[in-house]
């Protein structure tokens, strides 16, 4: 009987603990969306020491405005400005990122955007290769 007890008891606890981990949290329908025209930007072959700028557009697709709490680039070669006012629904925003292309190479580089959105952190990149001036033939 004690066996028969101890297995109920443990059957229940297990379903109680198992529904606790599956009831989907409230979401809230009214919260912003944000959504990029595009995430990824190559800049294909760019010559080197020429700073390379991108703008990224987004879209507050959402009910709620749209802020963006923090927004911050991979490394220090690479300069972020972006929508600082909050984005009402259905307006428009951008992050611009600039690249110092100092280093000749292939590079990849991201910009992390973190908001209020439903999406909260989206990972913006910037990639592409820069070359190296030419020698001047003598």
């Amino acid at each position: 009987m004690k066996k028969l007890i101890i297995s109920t008891c443990f059957a229940f606890a297990t379903i109680f603990y198992v529904n606790a981990q599956t009831t989907p949290a409230t979401e809230n329908k009214d919260q912003a969306e944000i959504t990029f025209d595009k995430e990824i930007h190559d800049f294909g072959t760019i010559p080197q020491n020429v700073p390379a700028t991108y703008t990224f557009t987004f879209k507050n697709t959402g009910k709620e405005p749209l802020i963006l709490t923090s927004v911050s680039a991979s490394c220090g070669c690479t300069q972020p400005e972006w929508s600082k006012e909050p984005i009402k629904k259905g307006e428009k925003g951008y992050v611009k990122a600039t690249y110092n292309a100092a280093s000749p190479g292939v590079f990849n580089k991201t910009v992390t955007v973190v908001s209020n959105a439903k999406r909260g952190t989206v990972v913006l990149t910037l990639k592409g290769e820069v070359k190296a001036p030419t020698a001047p033939a003598q």
